[in-house]
């Protein structure tokens, strides 16, 4: 394996640029389901690396079940640095496991306590709550995705700017944007150089429910008034793996983004601009993270298969 067993933990650096870029120059859309592809299969590629080289360490450790070929010279030569690079591998990936399972916990919580808390409203797609905390979010369901939404913040808003939240909500909803949210949340989990595109994945996912919203509506300015009043009194989704239109973040560029006319779809950007350049840089990346953790792994099969006695 050599070193290319460690190419996929520090490849995420090559989807730096196109992080910081695809804010400015992508699609929202584009933006997010390029950068949420990138960082799952690096934070995917990353992990199994991690638990190969982990492999090495643990079966040098006095009382491990594996069998003891495993911990031939012939095995540990196939890692450089085995003496610290196996050790140090077992806490990584048990503290990547756990910070990925609290993730899929708390998101897995958050909802059961939405929802039943919506237990004893009308089976609608808008649940209105009596609440003098405003806010509003979108929370998806196995039989029903509900809007909810407080009566304090719809008395913040006019009757034109309510239907831009109820809209902007929907676009949530109807583009599973939750899911990406939730892939890129476990990615920097996984990998924490992976933390610039979650970031950016999250303001993609706003800003692609903005431009649904100002599609549905009819009117940008309308929606980026709905935006700036939403944030002033609004507080923050009940988890960062929901979504919600007031999100706290970079508010200010949404709306001025909204000022502007549309955004121009494009499936891929062109590789004469610069964030077409930094898009095959990071598919290139990815692309090599991929293929150094398949040729670790199954070169890890053969030595360890080598090395296990009949």
């Amino acid at each position: 394996m050599g070193v290319f067993v460690f190419l996929p933990l520090v490849l995420p650096f090559t989807a730096w640029p196109i992080s910081r870029l695809a804010e400015q120059h992508l699609h929202p859309r584009t933006a997010a389901r390029l950068l949420t592809a990138v960082a799952t299969v690096m934070a995917l590629c990353s992990t199994l690396c991690l638990a190969l080289v982990m492999v090495v360490g643990t079966a040098q450790l006095p009382g491990n079940p594996l069998p003891d070929g495993w911990s031939d010279p012939e095995v540990r030569a196939a890692v450089p640095f085995d003496e610290v690079a196996g050790k140090v591998a077992i806490p990584a990936l048990g503290a990547v496991l756990l910070a990925c399972g609290r993730t899929l916990w708390r998101h897995g919580r958050v909802r059961r306590r939405a929802h039943r808390a919506l237990a004893g409203l009308p089976d609608t797609t808008v649940a209105v709550l009596a609440d003098d905390v405003p806010y509003a979010y979108a929370l998806p369901g196995a039989r029903r995705d509900r809007v909810v939404v407080t009566t304090a913040l719809l008395g913040c808003l006019e009757p034109a700017e309510r239907r831009a939240l109820f809209a902007h909500e929907r676009a949530h909803l109807a583009w599973r944007h939750h899911r990406y949210l939730l892939a890129v949340q476990l990615a920097s989990r996984a990998n924490p150089f992976l933390r610039p595109l979650r970031s950016t994945v999250t303001y993609a996912a706003e800003r692609w429910a903005d431009e649904e919203a100002a599609r549905a509506v009819g009117s940008r300015r309308v929606v980026a008034h709905a935006i700036g009043k939403a944030a002033l009194v609004s507080r923050e989704v009940p988890v960062a793996t929901l979504a919600g239109m007031a999100e706290p973040g970079p508010v200010p560029r949404r709306v001025a983004a909204l000022l502007k006319p549309a955004p121009v779809p494009r499936n891929w950007p062109s590789v004469s601009t610069s964030v077409g350049w930094a898009a095959w840089a990071a598919a290139a990346g990815t692309a090599v993270s991929a293929m150094s953790s398949a040729n670790s792994a199954v070169t890890m099969f053969f030595i360890l298969h080598a090395a296990t006695p009949l």
